[in-house]
């Protein structure tokens, strides 16, 4: 990957951090989309902002966002960027600086770049495969820990204290993050061990995130171990766990026993009419 692409995603998401911070604190009008959450006129801004930017730049990219209707044509193209305007809206609805703004490139199916910036704190994660990530600049790295007893998680207590699991999990020390791209960014960063995301998340939640922890040495698949696959037709994958190598295989072994989405979703497709 070019330099030049994640300078450029660099550039688009302080553009569109601006917007967001002239925003932030003040009435906004909002919908809401059901399951999906709300949505916001500064959601809809930035991303406007972002699909002019970023395909005036590279035209011959593709284009997928939470806030547009998916278009097939994206399928076509080699690369993609895959966009979430504000990951964790209600709070950026509720004037807490817990919010971001995620931009991930996927080339042939892979995350290889990603920026995850919060406009409010002003910090910005960015990294690109074989070029390192880096936290306001500073390079940033996952953690080597090779042992889940005492691992900090990102994660609420109820998913690990749940019954269903043949044996407990052992001492972790959990903390949570509304925005799913800031938690990916701070397992790169190394200021978690990992991250544990169950059931179906969509590429634009994920894509940026997944880029920034393996730039940063990190390992990223689903529950079952198998790699991510971005571009999909269905732009979603069965759960995401994040760690550092060691500490990822552990979580593996664990997180195998869990139902894995996909299969739901075949068993309503046979019984439909």
């Amino acid at each position: 990957m070019a330099a030049s692409d994640l300078s450029l995603l660099e550039a688009a998401a302080r553009d569109a951090g601006a917007i967001a911070r002239a925003s932030y604190g003040k009435p906004v009008e909002t919908w809401s989309k059901g399951a999906a959450g709300p949505v916001t006129e500064v959601d809809l801004a930035i991303d406007k902002l972002l699909h002019e930017k970023l395909l005036t730049a590279r035209p011959d990219y593709g284009w997928l966002s939470e806030e547009q209707p998916d278009n097939a044509a994206r399928l076509k193209n080699t690369r993609v960027f895959v966009v979430d305007p504000i990951d964790g809206t209600s709070a950026f609805l509720a004037h807490q600086p817990r919010f971001t703004i995620s931009i991930g490139l996927v080339d042939n199916g892979r995350a290889v770049a990603g920026v995850v910036y919060n406009p409010i704190t002003d910090e910005m994660f960015s990294g690109a495969i074989g070029e390192g990530a880096h936290h306001n600049r500073r390079p940033i790295r996952v953690t080597e820990r090779e042992k889940l007893d005492g691992a900090a998680l990102i994660g609420k207590k109820r998913f690990f204290a749940d019954d269903k699991w043949p044996k407990p999990w052992p001492k972790l020390n959990l903390d949570f993050r509304p925005s799913i791209a800031h938690r990916l960014a701070l397992i790169a960063a190394g200021e978690f061990d990992g991250v544990v995301l169950a059931g179906f998340k969509h590429d634009w939640d994920i894509a940026a995130g997944v880029a920034l922890v393996e730039a940063a040495g990190g390992r990223v698949t689903d529950p079952w171990g198998a790699a991510l696959k971005f571009n999909q037709p269905d732009p979603r994958a069965p759960g995401v766990v994040a760690a550092g190598p060691a500490l990822h295989a552990l979580l593996i072994e664990r997180l195998s026993i869990l139902p894995d989405p996909r299969e739901a979703t075949r068993v309503n497709e046979d019984a439909a009419p």
